[in-house]
């Protein structure tokens, strides 16, 4: 990372970053051609690692991309403010963000994609929730364990 003052490693400032954010960006590659989409997600600490989770369709773009390369990449960001200058060159912006890269999985027991659709709902509205056999098997659920993972933060002057 360029800008070294400004980098966020530590995994507890990480989760506070993704816990005020909904959506994230999941970047993947198919023969050679980026591809991103804007998901909701779900995420928990296993220890010293991160887990996201995020769930759609069960077939489509997404889904045929994961199956032939499962490498990925996943963006969040949040805190935006602009930093207006004097001049044009001044302005700049606040802002603070995660970047992290892994495997995406297909989730298919119920009981790995229950996990994972709680988990994404924990994180979107802080309750608990189960799901039955037929509720997970209507959705396609994809669990991503973060393999590298940093942050980086701009505040705005106070």
């Amino acid at each position: 990372m360029r800008r070294k003052d400004r980098e966020i490693t530590g995994l507890a400032e990480i989760m506070e970053i993704l816990s005020r954010c909904q959506v994230c960006r999941l970047g993947m590659c198919q023969k050679g051609m980026p591809y991103v989409v804007p998901l909701n997600f779900g995420v928990e600490r296993e220890g010293e690692r991160l887990v996201l989770y995020f769930h759609g369709a069960r077939e489509g773009k997404k889904l045929d991309i994961i199956r032939e390369n499962p490498q990925v990449c996943v963006e969040f960001d949040g805190e935006h403010r602009l930093l207006e200058g004097e001049t044009a060159c001044a302005h700049s912006f606040a802002y603070e963000s995660v970047i992290g890269f892994g495997k995406a999985e297909i989730l298919e027991s119920h009981e790995e994609k229950a996990q994972g659709l709680a988990a994404i709902l924990r994180s979107l509205t802080g309750k608990e929730f189960t799901f039955t056999p037929e509720q997970t098997q209507s959705v396609a659920v994809l669990r991503m364990a973060l393999e590298e993972v940093a942050g980086k933060r701009r505040s705005a002057p106070a």
